[in-house]
């Protein structure tokens, strides 16, 4: 199967698109990590004011190690900033920390989709700490027998990870949307960095969206595989 055209492309397209997107998302954020804000905010500042704005006074601000790992965490409330977001004060920080608190903002609005992916987490842990030794087994006992049980399974298990792929999309979509309205009615941003934090954070949405629609070709492919019967 590794050998199959079809397969190669399936894999190799998404896998490309995913290493362009990361690219220019890396070259984006240093690019606007010049833009300095001109009003001196850094993006704990910036974090604090958004939730404060929107009646939030149960959340933490922290900062976390790392680059790009910045992720608000609804189990303890807290906002997590990499060292560089929290800290420094461009556009490329206020953007991320703001985005973060559109997560926080959309938890304590109870935003159906958030509230989705949230009840999705833990079949999606078994699902994907399962999937690639069921997939691989299914594989192989189909082509050896015919039985096709396991490898249903394995996309069973599948579907499960690229269903949420999906439902990740507008909880990402959402909160960037959530952050760069804020950002804007609050005057928070001068227009030239209004633009930065935008174009940086419509980069960020689009690494979400190559992996769902890379996860939706793979799915379909194993999907083809079964109904297509023994070759």
């Amino acid at each position: 199967m590794i050998f199959d055209p079809i397969y190669l492309i399936v894999i190799g397209v998404p896998f490309l698109l995913s290493l362009y997107v990361s690219s220019k998302l890396k070259s984006k954020f240093s690019h606007y990590s010049k833009v300095y804000l001109a009003n001196g905010m850094s993006g704990k500042e910036i974090a604090e004011k958004m939730l404060s704005d929107n009646g939030i006074h149960d959340v933490k601000v922290i900062s976390v190690q790392g680059q790009l790992t910045d992720h608000y965490n609804p189990a303890n409330k807290t906002v997590n900033l990499s060292e560089v977001v929290y800290h420094e004060r461009n556009a490329a920080a206020a953007a991320v920390a703001a985005h973060e608190c559109g997560h926080a903002v959309q938890h304590a609005r109870a935003y159906k989709w958030l509230e989705m992916r949230s009840k999705m987490v833990p079949a999606v842990n078994i699902s994907s700490r399962l999937l690639q030794w069921v997939l691989m087994g299914g594989i192989v006992l189909y082509f050896s027998s015919g039985n096709s049980i396991v490898l249903w399974v394995g996309i069973a298990l599948f579907a499960v990870t690229t269903l949420f792929a999906f439902v990740t999309l507008p909880v990402e979509y959402d909160a960037s949307n959530r952050a760069l309205a804020w950002l804007k009615q609050k005057n928070m941003v001068m227009p030239n960095e209004y633009e930065g934090a935008q174009d940086a954070l419509k980069w960020a949405a689009r690494t979400y969206l190559v992996a769902a629609l890379g996860s939706l070709a793979q799915l379909l492919y194993f999907v083809m595989i079964a109904m297509r019967g023994r070759d």
